[in-house]
């Protein structure tokens, strides 16, 4: 897994503003996704469009994952925003409400088609009780889907539920977003956290994510970095653990039973060490 790519925080950035933009290029996020929806006014959008596009083609955010959001399918801006995203080459095009596999093709087509080059991989939103009925279609329906996004706020809206503590409401479509995504042998981002002044709250929130499996958090503000960064990283004990995992099943090969502070080692353990060091490894490289 030397190709690893860690995706601990992922930050939405308004590309309408300027400062922002800039402000990015120093702060410590694992990606940046350059925001053309949500964040953005309609009489905006089109100077928008071109920012985001400009700061994805310019080299200049470093080792960051620089994707582009553009708005969703049907709007009036979707098409424009998915030829200027995929002529500017960001890591990854995301897409809002993407509720089929037939999307996902539609879109890879569009790119393709727009010129996006073979590094721009799509970022499919997971947000309806459509999608999540179909989210393993989705995850599987092309090779140029990297990454599955959990649009944790829409789907609260779309449930009539409540954003509570634990997240009851959302268990359901997070773990077989979760599955999907394993399944498919690509990444997943859990949602934002919407209370930027509640620490505590938004850490529960990470270490919840982290233990369900997903690669990382989006966030809405970059306080929320620092977190979400050393939740979903090995701690010091996991590598250290997974070193000597993997010393005593070298160690050990040929003896029949391998033990690690008393505990068998097998087969699955070495490969979950070998994740871990990975992991570590590529955020090692980041510097973070």
């Amino acid at each position: 897994m030397s190709d690893f790519t860690p995706l601990r925080s992922v930050l939405y950035m308004p590309s309408s503003n300027e400062r922002a933009l800039e402000k990015a290029k120093a702060i410590a996020c694992d990606g940046l996704i350059l925001d053309l929806e949500d964040a953005v006014a309609p009489d905006a959008k089109p100077a928008a469009r071109e920012a985001a596009a400009a700061a994805a083609a310019s080299g200049e955010y470093g080792r960051r994952t620089v994707t582009i959001r553009v708005n969703g399918i049907g709007t009036q801006w979707h098409d424009d925003d998915i030829v200027a995203a995929a002529q500017a080459g960001p890591a990854g095009v995301v897409v809002p409400k993407v509720n089929s596999a037939d999307e996902v093709r539609a879109l890879v087509a569009a790119l393709e088609k727009a010129g996006a080059p073979d590094h721009t991989r799509l970022w499919a939103m997971v947000e309806t009780p459509e999608a999540v009925f179909n989210v393993r279609e989705i995850a599987a329906a092309s090779d140029r889907l990297a990454v599955l996004v959990m649009g944790t706020n829409d789907l609260v809206k779309e449930l009539y539920a409540e954003h509570v503590p634990g997240r009851a409401p959302l268990l359901t479509s997070l773990s077989l977003s979760l599955l999907a995504a394993r399944a498919a042998g690509v990444a997943i981002l859990d949602g934002v956290y919407n209370d930027v002044k509640n620490t505590d709250g938004f850490l529960a929130e990470c270490q919840q994510g982290r233990e369900m499996g997903f690669d990382g958090k989006t966030l809405i503000h970059p306080g929320q970095i620092e977190g979400a960064n050393t939740a979903f990283a090995p701690s010091e004990s996991a590598v250290e653990d997974a070193r000597g995992i993997l010393a005593a099943w070298e160690d050990g090969k040929g003896s029949g039973v391998v033990t690690y502070n008393g505990k068998m080692v097998e087969n699955l353990h070495v490969e979950s060490a070998e994740r871990t060091l990975s992991i570590h490894e590529a955020i090692t490289a980041l510097g973070s």
